[in-house]
């Protein structure tokens, strides 16, 4: 199918109609890209000629034909089908023609080659004007570019006697990078009734037409077929014969390519001149905007000799501006090229740039790319490069730069400089990888061969993997030169500040912790002063502000995730959960955390925490699961607390004890229980025991708690509430009197109790109050829990509330407060919680309007929760509607929709009315009134 083509067409058609009616000839020149259609255009007018009752005699060029005397004329005697008589005799002048050489233009007519060429032309023009009959003879010639000179010798002898012949000519020709025939395409130009044909690109209409699907989505996809071809048919139509027919939910999918792609861009390039396809694997080595000086300085020519490149590729449409079109019109040139070519050309790349003074990340990509660094001056651009590689937060580009650093011939202190560049790279990829590294660079930094600089580089990792005397050792050792805080002294401030709030029992030994306090310093210094406030508040310094301000200023920067772990722990610790839900989500948008996976699976596992205290179980459980599989638990280090707690708890709050047992199971190193982290493992080590009825292992993993948070001086509830922990166990255990005093305790520790701490123990404590102090507790419970968003404890007050509101004989209320935790408690994925809730409402049985124990399972495996939430995304609600009207966050329905998607086997919003139809109107009345 023709498509944008039409006017073209009717230019022909016309000039066929004219020739017809005054019996005089017409030259037509179709010119465009390659791959613009000219064949098909060709082969559409030849068809037409046909039908209109004229006849068409075809021939092609070819460049491995044009050393062939007479291809093309040959073809079209073929085309022709004359009758045998005039078929041998023009044979047999071809056979005699092709024995002596062309005719010079310009030379005696009298001449031998003239005397037989003569007869050849004559006669072929005799005979094609014997084929014209009634109807015009059309002449087509394709790739006319690629014709031999003698069969352009014979289409010039036709073309001058057209004046009253019926002979139309058309012949075709692409762009290329000078004219293949510069005296026939000048004659032709000055014949009469000549005209030259356009064929430009495709616009998005023309597109939109061969697009098969709907009108909108078809308009999508031509645009984007547009900004990936240039409107070029060949590349158009390859790409939409390899668009995938499957589509994804939201937003529209991206064209999925394949080989037929992949063979366009090499038909376009290989149709082309070899200087063509130079330039183009020139720019698709550099793969950026690339001026003409520098492509010519590249290819050793003189910089006009690529401008006429450049001029065929934009109009092919693999080139826009400056640089080629799209990624995959770049890999495909790239896949065609030999290794060695590509080695060859990168080595020479980063000379030209190095020349030229390009940024040294530029430069190094083209060095590892070439693996070669025997200049002297390629050193200290890979050096630079990884600097810069790490400090933008892409440790895998820093690793290649400083592995092909490591093979060169370099001195000492470069060896060494380079080797705590490479541990710090490799570990935020793998911290495994470095164990070895990390070992010979302490050892280097212990016999004095390293500077200051090396031994703090190795503290952070060697904190990581528990070895805090050795790291303390370090911070010691070094001698802290006054040159402010981006120097030495900045630096050594930084690790022991490091040092003592992942191992807090070197607190006492930190000297300027107070001054620390007053803001100074530069960003690292001021994110782990806020860590420092979250543990260790004294109402002078509001840790909560501070990690915000830090968030703020730093979370759009490259290579800030490190940096931005500290104040999300601030966060975190000061009972923030809400505010580093929010972060954490920002962060792991960023392009940035796919390349550094150790500092995802940290913001992840942080993440997972903030969800656990939100109450949202299955959001905990799915961070923290993605946490332990970006890195794996053994390289963890002591980190793996983190995680590990988080998986236990959630486990055991969804009453999945065996699997709680499997987390407990996971080897953990012993230097864990001497960070912070490890309070996190102990409580919900303590929880779980206490889950399975054995109170004594539970109070032994708090009184530790207890212990170890008293000799650090840090007794924060939002690390570990260990007074309301053991109080659960004591009120398991029915032990009133003590359960109460510790939570008097825990709401008279100052300065270290959050909302979500003080809710939790208010709850708590009124269980051991009398009737008439009790529902007041609850009242003021409730709205503390509500206020900072822990769904989890809220479920349990409003159970409370309601079994209170029960035994005092207002069953109404009860009822419906015990409606609402149900609810809460399935959407935080708490279904124990929820059928505890059932079974405490004395006589009620279920909640009306739920499933109780006994109701059967749907057959689609989803949970109440991804029902509600499945229910109205079918009715076309948004996420955030569909947050607002559930009380859950944004984050939170996502995530019941992705599981909904996969467990109704859906890739779209839209087809889950159909999926949903059993039960999706019974969901909605549900939904409906629980909102109210």
């Amino acid at each position: 199918m023709l498509v944008q083509r039409e006017e073209q067409m009717a230019r022909l058609r016309r000039a066929f109609h004219a020739c017809e009616e005054q019996q005089r000839g017409q030259v037509a020149l179709v010119t465009g890209a390659v791959g613009s259609g000219k064949t098909s255009l060709l082969e559409s007018f030849s068809e037409w000629t046909t039908s209109a009752g004229g006849r068409a005699v075809a021939a092609a060029g070819s460049r491995a034909e044009r050393g062939l005397p007479l291809g093309v004329l040959g073809q079209l005697l073929h085309s022709a089908r004359f009758d045998d008589e005039t078929s041998a005799r023009l044979h047999a002048l071809v056979r005699d023609a092709v024995a002596v050489p062309l005719p010079e233009p310009g030379a005696d007519a009298s001449s031998a080659g003239d005397r037989v060429w003569a007869p050849l032309l004559h006669g072929l023009f005799t005979a094609l004007l014997d084929l014209a009959g009634p109807g015009p003879l059309v002449l087509l010639v394709d790739d006319v570019h690629h014709a031999d000179p003698a069969s352009l010798h014979c289409l010039l002898y036709v073309t001058r006697r057209l004046r009253h012949a019926p002979i139309m000519v058309v012949l075709a020709e692409a762009s290329a990078l000078r004219p293949a025939h510069p005296l026939f395409r000048a004659e032709l130009l000055s014949q009469p009734h000549f005209s030259r044909i356009t064929l430009p690109p495709l616009t998005v209409d023309a597109i939109a037409r061969l697009v098969d699907d709907e009108a909108g989505a078809a308009r999508e996809t031509a645009e984007r077929c547009l900004s990936m071809t240039g409107g070029n048919p060949l590349l158009t139509r390859a790409l939409i014969d390899e668009q995938s027919p499957d589509g994804v939910d939201d937003p529209a999918p991206e064209l999925a390519l394949g080989d037929a792609f992949d063979q366009a861009v090499l038909g376009c390039l290989y149709r082309h001149e070899p200087g063509v396809r130079r330039v183009a694997q020139a720019l698709a080595v550099l793969n950026r905007p690339t001026p003409t000086d520098l492509l010519g300085h590249l290819l050793d020519m003189v910089p006009e000799a690529a401008v006429p490149a450049v001029r065929v590729l934009r109009t092919s449409g693999l080139m826009d501006s400056d640089q080629l079109r799209h990624p995959r019109i770049l890999r495909s040139i790239l896949a065609d090229m030999s290794p060695e070519e590509r080695r060859g050309m990168h080595q020479r790349a980063a000379e030209v740039l190095h020349e030229h003074g390009a940024e040294p990340t530029t430069v190094a990509e083209h060095l590892v790319a070439a693996g070669w660094a025997d200049a002297g001056w390629t050193v200290p651009v890979l050096q630079d490069a990884a600097a810069h590689a790490l400090a933008s937060g892409r440790p895998d580009v820093a690793a290649t730069c400083l592995r092909l650093v490591a093979r060169a011939e370099v001195d000492e202190p470069q060896r060494a400089a380079t080797a705590a560049m490479m541990v710090s790279a490799r570990w935020q990829v793998n911290p495994l990888a470095v164990s070895g590294q990390l070992a010979h660079l302490v050892e280097t930094v212990r016999a004095g061969r390293g500077p200051a600089s090396d031994a703090l580089a190795a503290v952070p990792y060697l904190l990581w993997q528990g070895r805090a005397e050795e790291a303390a050792e370090l911070v010691e050792g070094c001698a802290a030169d006054d040159d402010g805080p981006t120097g030495a002294s900045g630096r050594l401030r930084v690790m022991r500040l490091l040092l003592c709030l992942s191992h807090p029992e070197h607190l006492a030994d930190l000297r300027d912790l107070a001054g620390a306090r007053a803001g100074t310093g530069g960003p690292q210094v001021q994110a782990l002063t806020a860590l420092a406030a979250a543990l260790s508040p004294t109402g002078e310094h509001d840790a909560v502000t501070a990690a915000e301000q830090m968030l703020h200023r730093h979370h759009g920067d490259d290579g800030t995730l490190p940096l931005l772990t500290a104040p999300l722990l601030a966060l975190l610790w000061s009972g923030r959960a809400d505010r580093v839900a929010v972060w954490g989500d920002l962060l792991l948008d960023r392009p940035a955390v796919r390349h550094a996976p150790v500092w995802r699976a940290v913001i992840r596992a942080l993440r997972a925490e903030a969800a656990l205290r939100l109450g949202d179980l299955p959001g905990a459980e799915d961070h923290a699961r993605a946490a332990l599989e970006d890195v794996p638990p053994p390289a963890w280090g002591v980190a793996v607390a983190g995680p590990l707690a988080t998986l236990i708890a959630c486990a055991t709050e969804a009453g999945r004890f065996g699997e709680a047992d499997r987390w407990l199971a996971q080897p953990v190193p012993p230097g864990m229980f001497r960070t912070p982290l490890g309070l996190h493992y102990l409580a919900a080590r303590a929880r779980h025991h206490l889950a399975l009825g054995r109170p004594h292992a539970a109070s032994a993993d708090l009184r530790r708690c207890g212990e170890l948070m008293r000799t650090w001086g840090v007794d924060v509830a939002g690390l570990a509430p260990w007074r309301l922990e053991m109080a659960r166990v004591q009120l398991g255990i029915g032990n009133k009197t003590h359960a109460t005093q510790l939570l008097q305790e825990q709401l008279r520790v100052p300065h270290g109790v959050d909302d979500r701490t003080r809710g939790r123990t208010l709850r708590l404590l009124a269980t051991t109050a009398a009737p008439d102090h009790r529902r007041k507790l609850l009242s003021e419970a409730v709205n503390l829990l509500q206020s900072c968003g822990d769904r989890l404890e809220l479920v349990r007050a409003l159970g409370d509330t309601g079994q209170t509101l029960q035994r005092a004989g207002d069953s109404a209320r009860a009822r419906l407060l015990v409606r609402r935790a149900y609810q809460l408690a399935q959407d935080c994925g708490a279904s124990v919680l929820a059928q505890r809730l059932v079974r405490r409402e004395p006589g009620a049985g279920a909640p009306a309007g739920y499933p109780t124990a006994g109701t059967p399972e749907p057959e689609d495996g989803l949970s109440e929760a991804e029902r509600r939430v499945a229910a109205l995304a079918a009715q076309g609600h948004t996420n955030r509607q569909i947050s607002s009207k559930l009380f859950i966050t944004v984050s939170t329905v996502e995530q019941h929709l992705t599981r909904v998607y996969r467990k109704l086997d859906v890739k779209r919003r839209t087809d889950l009315p159909a999926r949903l139809v059993a039960h999706a109107e019974p969901l909605a009345e549900e939904v409906s009134g629980a909102a109210v």
